[in-house]
């Protein structure tokens, strides 16, 4: 019998463990990665994931259905990443950079194609806590400097500054690994 994600939300509403465990079962492997990318630490992924489900589970009334489930989740587990990283006063080290070519620092596309999860985990697992944040919340979470800003409490230009100089130590990295410069 295969469940809708309607009767799992519905589930987890009326507090049912089975539906809360399959919502667990189904969207943690995701949200693991998603974790993992702004947790260097594998054991602090995994206590934001637990967090966040949690988070989850007791505020699941506060999903308003017109959304994406996985996405309602997906921003549960970067927020909860995000408070473990102020909490350990990761993001305090931010600067802020004044003329800089971003263009100069961008990773060949080219390049970005060839390389496996594991090793584009390993080369942000290289960058800053700053870099790193603010890297995945612009260019994988597709989120604007303005809400980078409000979300770390920085400036817009230092979250300027930190995504070109997480693209610029990726590039570094990257040529050391032999992908050739544009």
């Amino acid at each position: 019998m295969t469940t809708t994600e309607q009767e799992l939300i519905a589930g987890c509403r009326a507090n049912d463990r089975r539906a809360q465990r399959a919502v667990y079962e189904q969207y943690a492997p995701l949200m693991g990665a998603v974790a993992r990318r702004y947790c260097r630490r594998e054991s602090d992924a995994d206590d934001v994931l637990v967090t966040a489900f949690f988070r989850v589970f007791d505020k699941i009334d506060t999903f308003n259905d017109t959304g994406s489930f996985e996405g309602w989740i997906r921003r549960i587990v970067v927020n909860e990443a995000l408070m473990l990283l102020r909490k350990k006063h990761a993001l305090k080290q931010a600067a802020e950079l004044t003329e800089v070519n971003p263009a100069s620092y961008s990773v060949p596309a080219a390049a970005a194609e060839r390389l496996a999860e594991r090793d584009i985990l390993k080369l942000l697992d290289g960058l800053p806590t700053g870099y790193r944040t603010v890297f995945n919340l612009y260019v994988i979470e597709g989120y604007k400097h303005r809400e980078i800003a409000e979300l770390l409490k920085i400036s817009i230009n230092t979250s300027k500054s930190q995504l070109i100089l997480a693209k610029k130590r990726l590039r570094e990295q990257l040529e050391k690994l032999g992908y050739p410069a544009r």
